[in-house]
């Protein structure tokens, strides 16, 4: 592990941490890309749970663009070899059930899952090159993403400096499998699933890696006390059950990252969503992913994030 550089360090390691949150990620890209095109942000270490492990490398690379397009653009035959869901979309939003023929068939294939991601894998190797991947070491960009190993209970983090090109792309695919609608990866005789489970929004790991000035985009509103729908079928319920604990790991991580960042005087950032933007992150839709970025885009513009700094003396 890189040694955690002090306050009084001649270079101050600059970080951008992005939240756990499926499609929700085309938000954060928004956000990042007025970061680091307008603002003029140069982070040296990227650090993501789930949909934030698929955006990181891409901005470490400086390919806003390109994964902008993919973001935009991805459909649910992009993410899934087998949907969970019959999705149908409303004036209202979309409504969901489950896909009992789906479902039939990982039940009969002996899948643990309602629902496999495979097409997500590939989508991952074709979007990020060999040579892309070499890029981030030659330009000595740190890409860490989140895994939660379900096989020994723990979190674990795997950093771009320190992995080959195809274990890299199975822990970003593992990082970002929201099971049990998504595969469950097997790997090294041990199971993975979503980073997100174990550290929603890894602001710790950020620090214990050096970094001293945080940009942390969170994909939830920083009042998550929002009436929900009623609950109508197991789907819904798992997914606000899930929610549910998610929002306490999150405030959990916010609250750790604050209290360290005081104790080693860093400057953190937090930018929020400033609305629910959906009861289901693992609806894929273009016309709604392209306006998240756009909003994510604009609100970045408009304000300044919510700022808990601790300026090294």
């Amino acid at each position: 592990m890189p040694s955690i550089l002090t306050a009084n360090s001649k270079k101050l390691m600059k970080a951008l941490v992005i939240s756990g949150g499926g499609s929700k990620g085309a938000y954060a890209g928004g956000v990042a890309e007025y970061l680091i095109n307008d603002s003029g942000k140069q982070y040296e270490l990227f650090v993501g749970s789930s949909t934030g492990s698929l955006l990181l490398p891409h901005l470490a690379l400086g390919k806003i663009d390109k994964i902008k397009e993919i973001y935009t653009s991805v459909t649910q035959r992009d993410i899934f070899n087998i949907n969970p869901f019959n999705i149908k979309k409303t004036n209202n939003g979309f409504e969901t059930s489950i896909n009992h023929f789906n479902s039939l068939k990982t039940f009969i294939k002996g899948c643990p899952t309602f629902g496999e991601s495979h097409n997500l894998r590939k989508l991952i190797r074709k979007s990020i090159t060999p040579e892309e991947y070499a890029l981030l070491k030659i330009n000595n960009k740190k890409v860490i993403v989140t895994v939660s190993n379900l096989t020994l209970n723990t979190v674990e983090y795997y950093n771009s400096s320190d992995c080959t090109y195809d274990d890299f792309c199975d822990w970003t695919w593992a990082s970002s499998n929201y099971t049990p609608f998504m595969s469950l990866v097997s790997k090294n005789n041990h199971q993975y699933a979503d980073g997100g489970f174990g550290s929603f929004i890894p602001i710790l790991h950020a620090i214990e890696n050096g970094a001293c000035e945080i940009d942390v985009i969170i994909l939830e509103s920083e009042n998550n006390e929002t009436t929900q729908k009623v609950i109508t079928n197991p789907f819904t319920l798992m997914f606000r059950t899930f929610q549910f604990m998610i929002n306490t790991n999150n405030t959990k991580d916010i609250i750790i990252g604050k209290l360290v960042g005081i104790n080693k005087k860093i400057n953190i950032n937090f930018f929020f969503t400033p609305d629910h933007l959906t009861d289901n992150p693992l609806i894929f839709d273009s016309d709604q992913m392209t306006q998240w970025w756009k909003d994510g885009y604009e609100y970045a513009k408009s304000r300044t994030p919510t700022n808990f700094s601790h300026i090294p003396e």
